[in-house]
């Protein structure tokens, strides 16, 4: 089962998304794979790891990831992959075949999934290169999610709206 959850920054995509890898898991503890670069020295992201961690307890296995996503992704488990933002953000410099076969990858995978993606479209187009590049490329990879997976939420204000 491949899962996307889909909203703006704090909508509650991530709580709704852990709740979902833990339904999936059943007896086991899924793994979540934070996909966060910490070599930024960013106190405010500091917090909000923080927050996440305390959120989730001792539910999952934690896994660091920043780039390499489907070098730990094994069959037969669960992961939840928070977030894929971020993900976007560490390989900003690869090129888009790269991502789209790294999804394709993932999606081959026989394990639970669950993907969690920032809406960040939403706004005026960016002034600068590199931003943009950022937008467009959550877009479209926003709609190759929507289409590998299974389930497609989007989230606002804590709550989901199955799309698919």
């Amino acid at each position: 089962m491949k899962t996307l959850y889909y909203g703006g920054q704090k909508s509650g995509k991530s709580l709704l998304a852990e709740q979902k890898a833990l339904s999936l898991a059943g007896d086991e503890k899924p793994y979540y794979i934070a996909t966060y670069d910490n070599s930024y020295d960013d106190t405010e992201m500091a917090e909000r790891i923080e927050t996440h961690q305390s959120q989730r307890k001792d539910a999952f296995i934690t896994i660091e990831e920043p780039i390499a996503l489907a070098k730990i992704i094994e069959p037969h488990k669960t992961y939840l992959i928070d977030c894929m933002s971020m993900w976007l953000l560490n390989t900003i410099d690869s090129k888009e075949y790269d991502i789209f076969d790294t999804l394709d990858t993932l999606a081959q995978v026989d394990a639970n999934i669950v993907f969690v993606l920032n809406d960040v479209s939403a706004g005026v187009i960016p002034l600068d290169a590199l931003s943009r590049k950022y937008v467009d490329r959550s877009g479209v990879v926003g709609q190759k999610l929507a289409a590998l997976c299974d389930e497609v939420y989007e989230v606002k204000l804590g709550l989901e709206i199955k799309l698919k």
